[in-house]
């Protein structure tokens, strides 16, 4: 039996950043699909650039409240990512605790209170301890006894494998992972103060269990990340012609090596000089000048595709891009604009999503929303998302020569009718299990059975032992600073 959609309810999301990102449009989503069910949704995050952020985020589509951003920097001097995030929620959740007892003397009683929270859990306890309505602490009733607060965590991916732990030599390596030890306690020992844990696939859903274990997690359900499926929404439209009508095989990626754009341009490569005549390869995505491997590794990828004999180009503005000569073969959009990466996706032949493991990967369902086939390794979410000779392929991202095989038979192989019934597949698919509906109705129904059950018990031993884990931070801390002090960090 299905869980019942539950009443109404004040949610609020924290978020460490608003700016443009798959972390970021996951959010906006989520907020979106509870606004529209009538929950009232509130934002709290601890930094929003309104040049640098998506449009729901600043036009007032939805309620989003800036804290502390000037209290503690993103990091310090490039490094300490982890304590400053850390320190940054914890301000920021003071500052939510503080406005919530503020409406709650506005609206008074009746109206259940859910929390969402994602990417980090350091405030996952505060919220359980301090967040409760005084009577709730106390143990009472409260009137109707429906008034209920309970928090949900949503994970991406356990940062503690986000983390770079190689590189240097042994003692590094040794004093890297006794700086990280009492973060990456600290962050099952948070998270296992949430009511409820939700993943973003099954993928991470098994990573996430494996590394906390189900005692601190619990049963962890799966809600998938969602495009938005509604006419004139963003990547629904028609179609025109690029470049004089040249077929397109599309990337769209962060500029980062572990997202393997190099296997795109070999696998190109391996069409050889009549296979590429008239196709393009169009390598787009976030890039930032002040991050130093988007810099490298778009270099490395231009040296890579120049040494193979291909001829690149980088556009760095629409207009740009579209005045290119035709005898560019690879055509690189560091941060594309979204209008124009949509106009892509409705373009191309074929969307080449190449990461390894990838924890879920929306790029391949905004593909698919567009009508667009998507090549994808046969690893991670993709095996989730995407059905093999239906809305796609999966193949061996460690094997160009597979990937070549995929491309020729879409590019010269197929015909027009059977690209249409896979479109038509992959816009059933999207509209069916990732949109924005689809997740509205997860999100129902895991608040749903959250409030209905007990709260997750969050003892005072664990309490104690999440102190300890605070100094175990501190101390952690003051040896890297002692070990950076003698030329080690």
């Amino acid at each position: 039996m299905k869980n019942q959609p539950p009443p109404p309810a004040n949610i609020t999301i924290i978020h460490p950043d608003l700016g443009i990102g798959g972390a970021e449009r996951l959010i906006i989503d989520v907020a979106l699909a509870l606004q529209n069910t009538g929950h009232k949704v509130t934002i709290y995050t601890s930094h929003r650039d309104k040049a640098h952020c998506f449009e729901e985020a600043r036009d007032g589509t939805l309620d989003v409240r800036v804290r502390g951003d000037g209290v503690f920097p993103p990091h310090w001097k490039g490094r300490f990512h982890v304590l400053m995030a850390i320190l940054r929620q914890v301000h920021l959740t003071w500052a939510l605790l503080g406005d919530l007892d503020l409406k709650r003397e506005e609206e008074g009683e009746g109206v259940d209170e859910v929390f969402i929270v994602d990417q980090v859990p350091a405030c996952v306890p505060l919220l359980k301890i301090f967040g409760a309505r005084p009577a709730q602490r106390k143990g009472a009733q409260t009137q109707r006894q429906r008034q209920r607060q309970r928090i949900l965590f949503y994970c991406h991916f356990p940062d503690q494998l986000l983390a770079r732990r190689d590189g240097g030599s042994a003692l590094l390596q040794l004093v890297k992972g006794l700086y990280r030890y009492p973060f990456d306690w600290f962050e099952g020992w948070a998270m296992s103060a949430a009511d409820r844990v939700v993943a973003n696939s099954r993928f991470t859903r098994g990573v996430v269990r494996g590394v906390f274990g189900g005692e601190k997690v619990g049963d962890v359900r799966v809600v998938y990340p969602c495009v938005d499926t509604e006419p004139g929404s963003r990547g629904v439209g028609g179609k025109g012609e690029l470049w004089g009508g040249k077929k397109i095989l599309l990337s769209v990626n962060r500029f980062e090596r572990k997202k393997d754009l190099a296997l795109a341009i070999r696998a190109y490569h391996g069409l050889g000089g009549m296979g590429r005549r008239g196709v393009r390869l169009v390598i787009a995505g976030g890039y930032d000048p002040r991050v130093q491997e988007n810099v490298q590794y778009h270099k490395e990828l231009d040296t890579l595709a120049t040494t193979l004999g291909l001829q690149t180009a980088t556009s760095k503005t629409v207009l740009s891009a579209l005045s290119i000569p035709d005898s560019i073969d690879v055509l690189f959009l560091p941060s594309v604009p979204t209008a124009f990466r949509d106009t892509l996706l409705s373009q191309s032949r074929l969307l080449l999503y190449t990461p390894i493991n990838e924890h879920f990967g929306i790029v391949p369902i905004e593909a698919m929303r567009a009508g667009i086939p998507v090549l994808a390794s046969n690893t991670g979410g993709p095996l989730e998302t995407i059905v093999e000779g239906e809305t796609g392929w999966l193949r061996d991202a460690t094997d160009p020569a597979q990937w070549t095989e995929v491309m020729e038979k879409v590019l010269y192989h197929i015909d027009e009718k059977e690209i249409e019934r896979m479109a038509g597949a992959a816009s059933e698919r999207v509209e069916r299990e990732f949109s924005l509906r689809a997740m509205g109705e997860k999100l129902e129904a895991e608040i749903g059975g959250m409030l209905e059950d007990e709260r997750r018990p969050f003892d005072g031993v664990k309490q104690v032992g999440g102190l300890l884990g605070v100094f175990g931070v501190l101390v952690a801390v003051l040896v890297a600073a002692v070990f950076r002090c003698f030329g080690l960090l």
